[in-house]
């Protein structure tokens, strides 16, 4: 029997809804257990083989992509449902003081004694140790049911599904070569002026004290940033506080995932977007880089299909959270929001966080094409790539751990990318205070209104008239690092 494709999309929806349910509860610290396994089999039939076969063919790639999606999830429910348990009740003992899981990169952030951060380290791989065994689990069931979706593997899947893997990692040598020199240096002053230690004796432990811009504290306090998102959506005609369809949780909970995150339930009717507080700027950027996921989904128009609304290239909503996000380290925008001096210098120095992120982004992408092709001797592979990137050796424990499902580090990449595309277009058009514009923000609304019904290069079309480019990240990060 033929699939009615109108009452495969509302069933899709409503899976879509019970997942991110279930998701928002677990990870915002509500709930202890992450029960997807029943939702999974609740809805088998989305995801079932024969779904999947009839919809490769029936002209929706996006809900082809979907089909095959919910058959691997429901394969590696289990794992993940253990996983996540394990996160959230996992200790480490350091000095008599426990320590959970979730908490442990907090405690590395705000940790200044490198001894310590070194030692907190430690604890996080003696855990991730015990996670690991579920992790490649959950990778040969990925792997398998790719097989039985009838591809070669997880990569041949996603090469079907018009990935273009191979395309996107092809320039990506290139890129980490033209901007190798650039990164190298300011990277070494930024160490250097933060963690008095230069470039080339950082290491991985280093880097989350590194992100954690602590000097700038003084200058985000937490009653102030609420009222500055507010203001700033304002400004584009955006009432924050009469949207009944955002939910903010910015609650400190002790089980709450320190990864920020948006929540979009029901598209556009339910979006809560949701941080675990540390402090600072990076709560600023947190909260500013989900409000841009949340409005993008709560401006969504609920007249689009599945497709458009849920699915699509998530390339779009990135960048919309990247262009929120970087606002917080834009001086003309500091200017109005914030009395904070030197702001040319935090924004100098956000943009070698940027540049940083772009590369270690790249590394992971070359990492994780390999990886799904031929898993063997993968572990030092990892520790090759991602040192040659970011010049600082992750450690092989983490060869699984850190990788994104649905090869999503692809998504961010091409997402700073379009960002930059995005704001550039933006200040052409509006002046270097764009973001005061309520011109800028209708543009804004109205590109939201059509959700992900464009993927990242048609959206990078319709905006600037140019296809997507990652030599626009390297340009703007270019002229960030000179001014």
């Amino acid at each position: 029997m033929a699939i009615d494709l109108d009452e495969y999309r509302r069933e899709a929806d409503r899976f879509l809804a019970a997942l991110e349910e279930e998701f928002y509860l677990h990870h915002a610290g509500l709930k202890p257990e992450l029960a997807i396994a029943p939702i999974y089999e609740r809805y088998a039939e989305l995801g079932s083989l024969d779904a999947c076969r009839e919809l490769e063919s029936a002209g929706s790639p996006e809900l082809w992509r979907f089909a095959c999606e919910q058959y691997l999830g429901r394969l590696t429910a289990g794992p993940a449902e253990r996983i996540a348990g394990l996160e959230a009740t996992l200790e480490a003992d350091l000095d008599g003081q426990p320590l959970g899981y979730r908490l442990l990169p907090v405690e590395t952030a705000n940790e200044p004694d490198r001894d310590r951060r070194r030692r907190l380290d430690e604890v996080r791989l003696d855990l991730v140790r015990e996670l690991n065994p579920l992790y490649e689990e959950a990778f040969e069931h990925t792997q398998q049911g790719a097989r039985e979706l009838g591809a070669t593997g997880y990569y041949d899947l996603y090469e079907r599904f018009g990935y273009g893997l191979a395309g996107l990692a092809e320039p990506l040598p290139r890129f980490l070569q033209e901007t190798e020199e650039l990164y190298v240096g300011v990277l070494d002053r930024l160490f250097r002026d933060r963690l008095q230690i230069p470039l080339a004796e950082a290491e991985r432990f280093d880097l989350l004290r590194l992100f954690r811009a602590g000097r700038w504290d003084p200058a985000f306090p937490a009653h102030r940033m609420v009222p500055a998102l507010e203001a700033t959506l304002e400004a584009w005609g955006v009432r924050l506080g009469e949207q009944p369809n955002v939910t903010l949780d910015v609650e400190r909970r002790p089980l709450k995932d320190a990864r920020a995150f948006c929540s979009p339930i029901d598209v556009p009717g339910r979006i809560v977007l949701c941080i675990q507080p540390i402090g600072g700027v990076d709560d600023w950027r947190a909260l500013f880089h989900e409000a841009g996921h949340a409005e993008h989904f709560a401006h969504t128009s609920p007249r689009l299909p599945l497709e458009a609304r849920r699915l699509g290239d998530n390339t779009v909503t990135e960048a919309w959270a990247f262009l929120l996000e970087d606002l917080v380290s834009d001086r003309s925008w500091l200017s109005r929001r914030l009395d904070l001096g030197g702001a040319r210098e935090l924004e100098a120095e956000w943009a070698a966080i940027r540049l940083l992120r772009a590369r270690s982004l790249a590394g992971a992408t070359l990492y994780q094409v390999q990886l799904w092709q031929d898993a063997e001797g993968m572990p030092e592979r990892y520790v090759e790539l991602l040192a040659e990137a970011t010049k600082i050796a992750p450690s092989p424990v983490d060869y699984l751990r850190s990788v994104d499902a649905a090869f999503y580090a692809t998504r961010y990449l091409r997402a700073l990318a379009l960002k930059a595309q995005i704001l550039a277009f933006l200040r052409q058009e509006f002046g270097r205070d764009w973001f005061a514009s309520r011109r800028a923000g209708s543009l804004l609304c109205e590109l939201w209104h059509e959700g992900q019904g464009l993927d990242g290069d048609q959206l990078a079309r319709e905006v600037t008239g140019a296809g997507l480019e990652l030599a626009a990240f390297a340009e703007e990060a270019r002229e960030a690092l000179s001014a």
